[in-house]
């Protein structure tokens, strides 16, 4: 899933200076997106947040479901990030400008490098159905952004089972699995499930920087309880992390090294200055540098117009 508002915020991201020096708890609302037309799907955006806009690199998350809808997404461009595709329930249709086709399934990750540019679109797979999912985006550091496009589908990933607990590492590494999906930077990210009466720390790097967005079921997290919807910052600081689900409850847990560069977000678009943005909307209405979808059954995405006020790299908080 991408961002398709019509009137999307400059989002201005980065710079170790603003991260958590320390242990925090902070929740992060977010706010309802609709994606489409009358009939659109809608979403819970917590990343970027107006005070917390980055865990490490990730810097985008949108939360959906469980909800019976369409999902229709046309072609549509972007740059200097990682996607991250991961469904709970329902499947979704990948393809890419790439030639890449690929059915997104539950507990299978696929990962999409823009990098320099890339278009793909999204659809579900069988029609009307029960979706349910996360969409994540990484920033790619600047020696990296401009790498070749790249789509990875990783079916089967690490799991560590055990204590009332099945971890999941999508991304990164925890408890010394690794995920087989490439990362440009130090991360994680890693859905938890928890039984029903479940309690379990996980050993995470005090370095780093980390955050939990429940999927389903409330979870309690150093203490603070946490339910669909928002987003818990947890800071740095720690090397565990207690989780306790007296009902049982599903939760993505996400981090990594403060991200030290500055990124301009907007769109679909990451870049470092005005003009990466001015000039990625101008290749994507010229139908340049983004390449073609095959087979999608429609016309692409148009950008939304540029805001009248300059797009400015700023620190992480607003």
């Amino acid at each position: 899933m991408s961002n398709v508002e019509r009137e999307p915020r400059e989002t201005a991201a980065g710079g170790r200076d603003d991260a958590s020096d320390g242990p925090v708890r902070e929740l992060l609302a977010g706010r309802p997106v609709a994606l489409g037309g009358p009939r659109a799907m809608r979403v819970t955006r917590t990343l970027p947040d107006r005070r917390r806009r980055m865990v490490g690199a990730w810097c985008f998350a949108d939360l959906y479901g469980p909800e019976t809808a369409v999902m229709n997404v046309p072609p549509h461009p972007h740059t200097g990030l990682q996607t991250v595709s991961w469904l709970l329930e329902g499947e979704v249709l990948h393809r890419d400008s790439l030639g890449s086709e690929q059915v997104v399934r539950p507990g299978r990750l696929n990962l999409m490098t823009a990098g320099r540019g890339v278009s793909h679109s999204e659809e579900s797979a069988r029609g009307e159905g029960v979706l349910h999912g996360v969409q994540l985006w990484v920033a790619l550091p600047g020696a990296d952004r401009d790498v070749a496009p790249a789509f990875d589908h990783h079916p089967e990933l690490p799991v560590l089972d055990g204590d009332g607990a099945t971890v999941t590492v999508v991304m990164g590494e925890l408890a010394g699995l690794r995920s087989p999906a490439r990362a440009y930077t130090p991360l994680l990210g890693a859905q938890v499930d928890l039984r029903e009466g479940a309690a379990v720390e996980l050993a995470v790097n005090p370095r780093h920087e980390y955050a939990v967005l429940a999927l389903s079921g409330a979870v309690e997290v150093e203490g603070a309880e946490v339910e669909p919807g928002p987003l818990l910052y947890l800071g740095s600081g720690r090397a565990g992390l207690s989780f306790r689900a007296p009902r049982g409850a599903r939760a993505m847990l996400i981090g990594g090294e403060p991200f030290d560069e500055e990124i301009v977000m907007w769109w679909n678009f990451v870049g470092r200055s005005h003009d990466d943005i001015l000039r990625y909307r101008k290749e994507w209405a010229r139908g340049t540098a983004f390449g073609t979808v095959p087979a999608y059954d429609g016309a692409p995405l148009p950008a939304p117009p540029l805001p009248t006020t300059l797009l400015k790299p700023r620190g992480r908080r607003g």
